[in-house]
C-alpha cells in the first residue's frame, strides 16, 4: 500500500469540508440578503437576490448589454495577460538582482501606492476614449501586485540551490524553469490573483468615466435609474466572470505546483 495514501484520503476529505463550508456561508449569506431585502430595506435600494436571478434575462435583453459584456471580457483578459508578462518579466529583472532592487523597488512602491484614479485623465490623453485607454489603465493596476509578489518570491529562494545548480553547469534558462520558477509559483499566483482583481478594477473604473458600451456604462446608467435589480443582476455576471478567471488561475497554480503536494 501506498503511504502517501493515507494522506492523500485526509487531503480529499478537508477539501471536501472546505467546500462544504464554503456552500454554507454562501446559503447563509444569501437567505439573509434575501430576509432583509424582503422585510426590512426599501426595495428602490435593494433587491432579493431571487428577484436578482429571474431579471438576468431582461439584462441581457437591455440593448447593448451582450455587446458590453464582450467587450469588458477582451478588455479585462487582455490587460490581464500584459499584466502578467510585465510584472513576471519586471519581478524577475529587479528581485534576481541585488542592484536592481535597491534601484527600481522604492520607485515600484511608490508608483504602487499612486491613486491611479488621479491619472486617469493622462491615460484618455494618451490612448483616446476607445478600448486602449481601458486596457492601459487596467494594466497600471494589475502590474504592481505582480511585480511585488514576484519579487518576494525571487528573494525566498534559498542561495543554496541557485548556488548547486550553477555548479553543475545549469543554464540560464535551466536556472528558471528547474529552481527559481518552482519555488516562486505560490508568490506569483497569489500575485495573479491580486493582480486579477486589481485589473478588473481598473477596467471597470476607466468604463465609468469614459465609456458608451462597456459594463461600467451599464452600471452607472441602472444606478441612475434606479433600477437596483438590473444593478445587482450585471454586478452578479461580473462576479461570475472574475469567478471563472480565478478558477483558471487556481487550476493553473495546481499544475504547476503539484509537485509541492507529491
Amino acid at each position: 500500500m501506498n503511504a502517501t495514501s493515507p494522506i492523500r484520503a485526509m487531503q480529499r476529505t478537508l477539501i471536501r469540508r472546505l467546500w462544504l463550508t464554503r456552500l454554507l456561508i454562501v446559503a447563509a449569506a444569501l437567505l439573509l440578503w434575501e430576509i432583509a431585502a424582503r422585510w426590512w430595506i426599501d426595495p428602490m435600494f435593494l433587491s432579493p437576490p431571487s428577484r436578482v436571478l429571474l431579471s438576468l434575462d431582461s439584462v441581457f435583453e437591455t440593448d447593448g448589454v451582450p455587446a458590453a459584456l464582450r467587450i469588458t471580457f477582451w478588455e479585462l483578459a487582455i490587460a490581464f495577460a500584459i499584466s502578467v508578462a510585465i510584472g513576471l518579466v519586471v519581478g524577475l529583472a529587479v528581485g534576481l538582482s541585488r542592484f536592481s532592487q535597491r534601484s527600481f523597488m522604492p520607485i515600484i512602491l511608490l508608483l504602487y501606492g499612486t491613486p491611479q484614479v488621479t491619472i486617469l485623465p493622462l491615460f484618455i490623453l494618451y490612448f483616446g476614449i476607445g478600448p486602449a485607454s481601458k486596457i492601459a489603465f487596467g494594466v497600471s493596476h494589475g502590474m504592481f501586485p505582480i511585480i511585488v509578489t514576484v519579487v518576494a518570491g525571487v528573494q525566498g529562494i534559498k542561495p543554496i540551490l541557485t548556488v548547486a545548480a550553477r555548479s553543475m553547469g545549469a543554464s540560464r534558462w535551466q536556472m528558471f524553469r528547474w529552481v527559481i520558477f518552482p519555488h516562486m509559483v505560490p508568490s506569483f499566483f497569489a500575485g495573479m490573483r491580486l493582480g486579477m482583481t486589481a485589473v478588473l478594477l481598473g477596467v471597470l473604473l476607466a468604463e465609468l468615466y469614459v465609456s458608451a458600451a462597456g459594463i461600467g456604462h451599464f452600471t452607472q446608467m441602472f444606478t441612475q435609474e434606479f433600477d437596483p435589480t438590473k444593478l445587482l443582476g450585471l454586478i452578479s455576471v461580473l462576479a461570475a466572470m472574475a469567478i471563472v478567471l480565478n478558477e483558471i488561475v487556481r487550476r493553473a497554480e495546481v499544475h504547476f505546483a503539484r509537485w509541492r503536494m507529491e
